[in-house]
């Protein structure tokens, strides 16, 4: 069985034998975590870029460029709309399918301009075991790669060599694109992106640690963590936020009992 550190030398003999890196960077554990390795395999060699779009909160672009600058990697924001795909926008099961597709297609279009050999792409191992079908995408592509997958690392073992190697990310709570939101089979629009954002910055004045809306067309279904229902059902806090996300422009408030689990639009999918 290999140890944690036996995976890190092997992650490192790989990004060297890559040579001249594109990492997709969200800002997240994972990316940044890869983005620090390969500057620690390649140097200079290595880029940073974050892929922005209507479904990537203002808030999580504006600390990517903040954690980049940290790792010391040289990072650039590349426009690239998923809506432009109707594919994507009429948001069937397969919508992180063609979301990846989209992004890592015109990724790689960038690095071969530029004179990079590889994209890579943050997933790890335990991502294997949800409802992924972005893999799938960027197994498919040419000149994208998965090293942490190919390591075999976990999210827990990243965090805790995050945490060996000071990133600020080490601890930082899972953040997902803002489509994922959305109820499968309702439409994809820039308005809906952007009610969300507003809807998750609103409860996240009330309250801390995880937060999602889930967007059901006129129904906004909130999910925190379990010990942190009490606070926003208690009546004045409700109200506030009862009141808010209807001037955001829902008909239904609610609150999921079952408390914030990742990909819970998925549970349809069963």
């Amino acid at each position: 069985m290999k140890t944690i550190e036996n995976k890190l030398e092997q992650l490192n003999d790989l990004l060297i034998g890559l040579d001249s890196i594109v990492v997709a960077f969200s800002g997240g554990v994972d990316s940044s975590f890869l983005a620090a390795a390969a500057v620690r395999a390649v140097g200079e060699k290595a880029i940073a870029i974050t892929a922005y779009s209507e479904t990537l909160p203002e808030s999580e672009k504006n600390e990517a460029i903040l954690i980049a600058k940290s790792i010391g990697i040289r990072h650039i924001l590349l426009n690239i709309s998923e809506l432009n795909s109707r594919d994507f926008v009429e948001n069937n099961k397969q919508r992180c399918y063609y979301c990846k597709q989209e992004r890592f297609s015109a990724l790689v279009d960038w690095a071969k301009k530029n004179g990079y050999n590889w994209v890579l792409d943050g997933s790890n191992v335990d991502d294997l075991s949800d409802y992924r079908p972005g893999i799938k995408a960027v197994e498919e592509l040419e000149h994208v790669r998965s090293p942490l997958i190919e390591v075999e690392l976990t999210k827990k073992e990243i965090r805790e060599a995050s945490k060996g190697w000071t990133l600020k990310t080490w601890d930082k709570d899972s953040a997902a694109c803002l489509s994922s939101r959305v109820a499968y089979g309702l439409s994809i629009t820039a308005e809906r992106l952007n009610q969300i954002e507003k809807a998750e910055a609103l409860v996240k004045e009330f309250c801390p640690g995880q937060v999602r809306v889930r967007h059901h067309d006129n129904i906004a279904r909130i999910e925190v963590l379990p010990e942190n229902i009490a606070l926003i059902t208690a009546p004045e806090i409700a109200k506030c936020i009862e009141q808010g996300l209807k001037k955001i422009g829902f008909t239904y408030v609610t609150v999921d009992l079952a408390g914030y689990r990742s990909g819970s639009m998925n549970d349809v999918l069963v």
